[in-house]
């Protein structure tokens, strides 16, 4: 286990940006709950009852580990929430097609088996179009680490974007079905940052990731945060305003 994963951050409300925040954390807004697993961290939402975004770094080791080990696979309420205002399991049972879709995928934390449970806790989980789950979202999870294979780690961040909430809720506790998601990577190649952001709607389409790609300024329009606030300002400037697809390709 590398340094970064071993070191613990303090859970619970954070406010700001400091020197040994982990890169890939957005800009944080005051009283937002972060917690911190041995895999990602997840800002979680006590309204919504899905997290506001979830983020972590996965290396290449972390993404073709030598042994892969898998823990339980347990969806269930984060430690974390100490169970109040939280979502349940049982408000993922429906029959309109609604999954629970892992925002940091099961599949990157082959390389712990306390993270690969971790992974299952609810403030983890959205409501997915099941489609779209084992399609498009699939597709940008194979996206991240074929990218930390190729240039030794990547910086992920993602999450719901709720917009007009068209979809309304799910179960007793009314867990909000998100409009779509983002997702942002942050890779460094040869000392220089490179980004590149996405927005796939929740819905049952199939098209190359090429499609939904935009910049991280762009992103950042949408959601009304700051993204990657960790980067020195005018690499951020520059990273932030452009893509190259040559290097998010195949």
């Amino acid at each position: 286990m590398s340094q970064r994963k071993a070191r613990r951050i303090e859970r619970r409300t954070h406010v700001g940006i400091g020197p040994s925040t982990p890169l890939e954390w957005p800009s944080l807004k005051a009283n937002e709950e972060v917690f911190v697993h041995t895999g990602y961290s997840c800002s979680y939402n006590r309204k919504t009852l899905i997290p506001n975004w979830v983020a972590y770094e996965l290396t290449a080791q972390e993404a073709n580990p030598l042994e892969k080990v898998k823990g339980k696979e347990s969806f269930r309420w984060d430690p974390e929430t100490n169970g109040e205002r939280t979502a349940y399991r049982e408000d993922y049972k429906n029959d309109k097609g609604w999954q629970r879709g892992h925002m940091a995928p099961r599949a990157d934390m082959r390389w712990s088996a306390q993270a690969y449970e971790e992974s299952f806790y609810l403030s983890n989980i959205c409501p997915q179009n099941g489609e779209f789950n084992s399609g498009d979202w699939a597709t940008t999870e194979k996206m991240a680490r074929r990218m930390a294979s190729r240039y030794g780690s990547v910086f992920i961040i993602c999450g719901p974007i709720i917009g007009e909430n068209k979809y309304g809720t799910l179960g007793e506790h009314g867990v909000v079905i998100p409009d779509a998601f983002f997702k942002a990577f942050l890779v460094r190649i040869d000392g220089v940052f490179h980004s590149i952001a996405m927005v796939l709607p929740n819905e049952s389409t199939h098209h190359n990731p090429s499609y939904y790609w935009c910049t991280v300024n762009e992103l950042e329009s949408t959601l009304g945060i700051d993204l990657f606030p960790g980067l020195d300002d005018r690499i951020e400037e520059v990273c932030e305003s452009k893509y190259d697809p040559r290097i998010w390709g195949r």
